[in-house]
């Protein structure tokens, strides 16, 4: 076994060992926290891009705990798939990191900032071993991990965010107890906890009850952590209340990893057979997804709290990836649209996030009735707003765009099994369109042009947030525009055509 070929276990435990010695350092030297945080999130990082070239390069990676073989022992298991969410996650997490030293130390009281970082080490841990693992359960046991240390991570703002967290550990606990019934579910019928063993077992069980209901199980719990409409609860609250830096690694890091899951779990433990041998299924999915995306998109219209606002277009933002789903089993341009859209959301979501908090930072501004002038006031982070906002909106050549571009392929490639349906698709990804411009316009013309009587009077100072988070978000503003035009220019299809093969769809069509 090459070293390489071990890159996935050390990625989980460096993480949990810098969490480890952020606690016992921070005591002694407080700004040491940050410092051990980037430089281990960085390292990590590396390790992801060489694990990303040997998957590509020479093929997929097996790691036996142990030295267990599956099924008996625990797995970890990297394809095309999650070699691509790991890069993702872990640069969204290295950028995060360098986003959140300011915002840290002016939203949480100092004393917390060693639990903080420690608790976000442990959060990036937990997020590479749920990518990482092939094994159900054990996947549950990272999830865990994720979860308790994001509600604590929620909670260190203090005020509204406690309740904001108890509502969030309620509706997920609720969610990961659906899961776990699945998981329980599928062992009392196969035996197994490894998910290549259980998919080898499960087709001639697809008529099965418990099967069913573990399917449903499975669908429910990830729904209520994705925070699908209706099941979206508790998002509101949470992307409003939670620390800045915090906001930004929810929405686009710890959303992606769930929606990798969701995607893990019904292409490579229940695979497309099992959908496609239930008439309807496909439909009721998207179905689910169409009313999301546009509920989603006229709450966040009726919002005028910022980061509230982003957090319904968040609740809408979760519905692609489900259509993407849905539409899988009829076009492969379904899936490619949900794997497209994990980047693109990741880049434009953090964007915004960051850009809301660096308002709230520097002038303590959320309401967007307030935002007179900042486009003045804040140049650099308006413009960086303004760029996310218009790649969110679907303009060309912008990863939203893409995003949007590739669903309505699916959506146009199953008119012969969904008829009529497949154009209301269309129409609702092309209405959602509509909506975020109007959402998010309201914010520009406030920014740009609703003039001030200080703007009037020629007398507007610029002031615009500290470097450590203009860079970051003006890196994620430029990547919402450079890596739509790297999907519309085709480069990374071959890498696509990977992780569709490992998914068992084949080649585009």
């Amino acid at each position: 076994m090459t070293l390489i070929e071990q890159f996935p276990v050390l990625l989980v435990t460096i993480g949990v060992f810098s969490a480890l010695t952020i606690l016992v350092l921070g005591w002694r030297t407080k700004r040491s926290c940050f410092f051990i945080s980037a430089a281990t999130i960085s390292v990590q990082f590396i390790m992801a891009l060489f694990i990303l070239n040997h998957v590509l390069t020479v093929g997929t990676i097996h790691y036996w705990l142990g030295g267990w073989s599956p099924p008996w022992g625990i797995e970890y298991v990297v394809d095309a798939l999650n070699a691509y969410i790991l890069v993702i996650v872990l640069f969204i997490g290295l950028i995060c990191a360098i986003y959140a030293k300011r915002s840290v130390e002016h939203e949480i009281k100092e004393r917390k900032h060693i639990p903080f970082y420690t608790l976000f080490q442990l959060l990036v841990a937990g997020m590479c071993g749920v990518v990482v693992t092939g094994d159900i359960f054990n996947l549950y046991v990272f999830y865990e991990v994720v979860s308790l240390t994001a509600y604590a991570l929620i909670a260190s703002a203090g005020g509204r965010a406690f309740r904001a967290s108890y509502t969030y550990l309620i509706m997920g606990s609720i969610g990961i107890c659906f899961y776990v019934l699945g998981v329980g579910f599928l062992y009392a019928v196969t035996g197994s906890l490894n998910m290549h063993d259980v998919s080898l077992l499960l087709p001639p069980l697809y008529g099965n009850r418990v099967v069913q209901a573990a399917f449903v199980f499975f669908f429910t719990g990830l729904s209520i952590k994705l925070g699908l409409f209706p099941l979206h609860m508790w998002k509101p609250d949470v992307y409003t209340y939670s620390p800045s830096g915090i906001s930004v690694i929810l929405s686009a890091a710890m959303s992606t990893v769930t929606v990798y899951v969701l995607i893990r779990v019904i292409y490579s433990v229940f695979t497309l057979e099992f959908i496609r041998s239930y008439v309807g299924m496909d439909i009721t999915i998207c179905w689910i997804a169409a009313i999301g995306i546009i509920a989603g998109s006229v709450l966040a219209i009726m919002q005028h709290n910022l980061k509230r606002m982003l957090a319904y277009s968040s609740i809408s933002q979760m519905g692609y990836f489900v259509l993407g789903i849905g539409l899988s089993p009829i076009s492969s341009w379904g899936l490619l649209g949900a794997v497209a859209h994990l980047s693109n959301h990741t880049i434009m979501k953090g964007c915004l996030f960051m850009a809301a908090g660096a308002f709230i930072y520097k002038y303590g501004l959320r309401d967007i009735r307030d935002f007179e002038g900042l486009g003045k006031k804040m140049p650099y982070a308006s413009a960086a707003f303004t760029l996310a906002a218009i790649s969110m909106i679907g303009v060309p050549p912008s990863a939203g765009f893409v995003t949007k571009l590739f669903l309505i392929f699916a959506s146009l490639h199953s008119t012969d099994v969904f008829y009529g349906y497949a154009y209301v698709f269309v129409a609702v990804i092309l209405l959602s369109s509509l909506l975020n411009l109007v959402y998010f316009w309201r914010v520009i013309e406030r920014m740009y042009f609703v003039k001030t009587e200080e703007e009037l009077n020629g007398g507007i100072k610029e002031g615009d947030a500290p470097m450590s988070m203009l860079m970051p978000m003006l890196i994620l503003a430029a990547l919402s525009i450079v890596i739509g035009m790297l999907w519309l220019t085709k480069i990374p299809l071959p890498f696509i055509a990977d992780v569709l093969s490992e998914l068992g769809l084949g080649g585009l069509p």
